[in-house]
């Protein structure tokens, strides 16, 4: 779903050889199947990966991302998504939405139970109707809040696998500069699919903290250059 709504189309090894061989060599240095490669017309630097089992699985990179990345810096990026593949991190994510789902459906039963159920109590229904408003307001968004920490946390995790598959974290961190300094914003928004890429490919401010997606790209250069491998 996600290549489709971002118009990514699949390539072969003859479509773009630097492309597809990176992702070829680094899927065997990590031991998976080779994914299916995508390219996605589009002048931001980003990239993405999805499928929900390694068997099952791709990569997309953006126009802009071959344009502007060395090779070393197209192999960091590759790697940190080969790194979600092989963390299963799509699998995770599914199940952090879920996790949102359910909260907010218990919150709407509770909410239902008071509204329906309350017109035959008399008396302490008036603190039970409260504190089920505030369950309604407060879980969807606690839930949200525990979704986007995992999503940032994934994003650090394949970081670290992609500058372990490499053994060149600077590729990845000079990569991040770039994108930090070109920008990542994809002429395609979507916030349903914002979470899988590389870097936030929605324009308009960051959002901060714990609302975002993504870390901040300056933290991700500044581990990535403490790591000694």
């Amino acid at each position: 779903m996600a290549l489709a709504i971002n118009g990514a189309k699949e390539i072969t090894k003859k479509d773009n050889p630097r492309l597809y061989r990176t992702v070829e060599n680094l899927a065997i240095a990590e031991g998976l199947p080779t994914p299916k490669v995508y390219i996605m017309e589009d002048p931001s630097l980003n990239a993405f990966a999805t499928g929900r089992n390694p068997e099952k699985s791709a990569v997309c990179a953006t126009t802009g991302l071959l344009k502007e990345l060395n090779d070393a810096e197209l192999e960091g990026v590759m790697a940190h998504e080969l790194g979600h593949i092989k963390n299963f991190d799509m699998r995770v994510n599914t199940l952090a939405f879920a996790l949102v789902g359910i909260i907010s459906m218990i919150a709407d039963f509770f909410w239902h139970i008071t509204i329906f159920g309350g017109r035959d109590r008399e008396g302490g229904n008036s603190l039970f109707g409260a504190l089920a408003i505030v369950a309604v307001i407060l879980a969807p968004i606690a839930a949200s809040l525990i979704q986007l920490s995992i999503s940032r946390r994934r994003e650090y995790l394949a970081d670290a696998t992609g500058a372990l598959t490499t053994r060149y974290p600077e590729g990845l961190a000079s990569a991040l500069e770039k994108i930090g300094k070109k920008g990542s914003a994809t002429r395609i928004q979507n916030t349903a699919t914002a979470h899988m890429f590389f870097a936030n490919p929605l324009r308009g401010k960051k959002m901060a903290g714990l609302f975002s997606t993504h870390p901040p790209i300056e933290e991700r250069i500044k581990i990535l250059r403490e790591m000694k491998l």
